[in-house]
């Protein structure tokens, strides 16, 4: 599967809090660009779904996951910023992934209480389960050094997230 098309997925079932993402595809390294697109996004959306599970959630899991996600992924936006810049890639945004992540957080913003809760935490374990499958893949395949400096320096930070989204989201 493509990993557009399971990025889509993903968020689809994210966005429904229907069922659960359990299990990553392995993909392909994404091209330079894009992945610096990916990891922008990935970053913006952390930060923006964790500041608003900050505003609306009163459980104290939650909002502690979602503080560390706020704190984790400026810092990385700021790494990923001068990586960008030694290895003179420029931003290119994934038009396939934004729209995903737009509607989740619109979602998000919409919901309450224990809704709000379960939302965000499926929305974070599906993710993470992409983020953990694309900056993996980079990792070992990218294209460019400083970029692939970036993706492990950050690897072991998402895996360690990841396993607290499962648990957020009850254990999937």
């Amino acid at each position: 599967m493509q990993p557009i098309a399971r990025r889509s997925i993903l968020f689809g079932i994210a966005t429904l809090s229907v069922l659960p993402a359990t299990a990553a595809f392995a993909v392909n390294a994404l091209p330079d660009a894009r992945f610096v697109g990916f990891a922008q996004e990935f970053n913006d959306f952390e930060i923006a779904s964790g500041r608003l599970a900050l505003a609306k959630s009163r459980n104290e899991n939650v909002r502690g996951f979602a503080a560390r996600m706020v704190a984790d992924q400026t810092e990385a936006a700021q790494f990923l910023s001068k990586s960008r810049q030694e290895a003179g890639v420029s931003y290119a945004p994934d038009p396939s992934n934004a729209p995903g992540w737009t509607a989740t957080l619109q979602r998000l913003n919409v919901l309450e209480g224990v809704e709000f809760d379960t939302a965000y935490a499926n929305a974070q374990l599906a993710a993470h389960i992409d983020a953990n499958a694309q900056y993996g893949a980079y990792s070992q395949d990218g294209g460019n050094g400083a970029l692939r400096r970036y993706a492990q320096g950050q690897l072991p930070k998402i895996q360690q997230n990841l396993t607290g989204a499962r648990q957020l989201a009850g254990g999937r």
